[in-house]
């Protein structure tokens, strides 16, 4: 008779333990995302530019080329561009180069741009100082927006085994619809409206 309430205690600890590992599981699905984004950003993974406040780096005599690719997606009725296809800059030199996007429909839309970088190891030595990415705009028909980003390359890549023969490296921004301050993933015809 004694040992039933010890199997029993035994039985009920295997199921809080196991409800309490279900609940630790969820919890990291729902975290993934946010923390894999934050993982990416901290570190260059996958292509994702680093962010950072300021250039503490030495200008080297090492020259890349920059090249800047800009996307549209067919949801949203927007012209995008940079105002040049591509730039040589120096390792470590600080530059600024300009976009401008036009609002080509007969509505006001609001979109918002993602970007990465390629190849995909060269993200963690691209360092962006300023950036119009994940800034929600709203633009009005025939509305033009002139925004800067503002980058350098480090000079470590340079010691870098993987990477330092690149002689070029293609910065990519895709504009899509958004709501919230989200990009809305799904395409939608560009002559339906979009939801604000």
């Amino acid at each position: 008779m004694a040992e039933a309430p010890n199997t029993q205690r035994k039985m009920h600890r295997t199921a809080f333990a196991c409800f309490g590992v279900a609940v630790g599981m969820v919890g990291l699905a729902y975290a993934s995302v946010p923390l894999y984004d934050l993982f990416c950003k901290v570190t260059g993974f996958d292509g994702t530019p680093v962010v950072r406040t300021n250039n503490a780096s030495q200008v080297v005599d090492r020259t890349i080329s920059v090249r800047f690719d800009s996307n549209v997606s067919p949801a949203l009725s927007w012209s995008f561009a940079p105002e040049k296809p591509e730039v040589q800059v120096k390792l470590g030199e600080t530059t600024t180069v300009y976009y401008k996007v036009t609002n080509t429909g007969n509505k006001p839309a609001t979109g918002i741009a993602t970007y990465n970088v390629q190849p995909d190891l060269a993200g963690s030595y691209f360092s962006k100082l300023e950036c119009f990415c994940f800034t929600e705009q709203t633009l009005q028909p025939g509305e033009t927006l002139e925004s800067a980003v503002v980058f350098y390359v480090d000079p470590r890549l340079a010691q870098d085994t993987d990477v330092k023969d690149l002689t070029s490296i293609t910065l990519s921004y895709t504009y899509f619809p958004s709501k919230a301050g989200k990009p809305v993933a799904e395409a939608t015809s560009s002559t339906k409206p979009i939801a604000q």
